[in-house]
């Protein structure tokens, strides 16, 4: 059984976390360059937690070189906290094309990121999924789904972590288990508690 689930992660689906980080790092790196960034200096008071700015109903895109789009996050409704240096978006949902890794899409009812990116928390109702392709030899890739309650991902040492249940989905492939920690530098994925896997047989040719 341990063997069946490496192969599972080692084969298909061991990319899902860091698509994770990279998505969200980007997504937080374009609203924080896409909100009002000049304000008037005013005098220096006691920092309190509350926002400074907010957006609402917003929708960011990005588009290559040739003017196809290649990102886009969108969100109920954003705030900037300027005592943390934290924006909080509400409603987060993500989407990222490219002809390596075709469609990836990741959402949230709620994101919580630092003023850089490098740290991106995800609650409630998270997931990432990445379509069903053909790949560069012709197969067919089914679609990949990474799903949880929490994730904290940090993006500078690529790294994804979860206290909480989590469900990986590779076509009829499932494994489940009671947290995570995926370290894509060491390229390590600890999964904790009750580990489970349902694994559909190959059909005989």
């Amino acid at each position: 059984m341990k063997r069946q689930l490496q192969r599972i992660w080692d084969r298909a689906s061991i990319y899902l976390p860091l698509i994770l980080m990279g998505l969200m790092a980007l997504g937080s790196w374009w609203l924080v360059r896409s909100t009002p960034g000049a304000f008037p200096a005013t005098p220096t008071v006691a920092a309190r937690h509350e926002p400074d700015y907010f957006m609402r109903n917003f929708s960011i895109k990005i588009f290559d070189d040739a003017g196809r789009l290649k990102n886009e996050l969108h969100g109920a409704q954003a705030r900037h906290f300027p005592d943390t240096d934290t924006v909080e978006i509400d409603g987060v949902r993500l989407r990222a094309v490219s002809e390596q890794s075709g469609i990836v899409a990741a959402s949230a009812d709620r994101a919580l990121t630092n003023g850089d990116g490098s740290e991106v928390q995800l609650f409630g109702h998270a997931s990432v999924v990445r379509e069903a392709r053909t790949d560069a030899t012709g197969h067919q890739v089914p679609a990949s789904e990474l799903h949880g309650e929490f994730f904290h991902a940090y993006a500078n040492v690529e790294r994804l972590e979860t206290d909480k249940p989590v469900l990986l989905l590779r076509g009829k492939d499932r494994v489940s288990a009671d947290g995570m920690d995926f370290d894509n530098v060491e390229r390590v994925l600890l999964l904790h508690g009750h580990v489970r896997g349902e694994l559909q047989a190959k059909p005989v040719k």
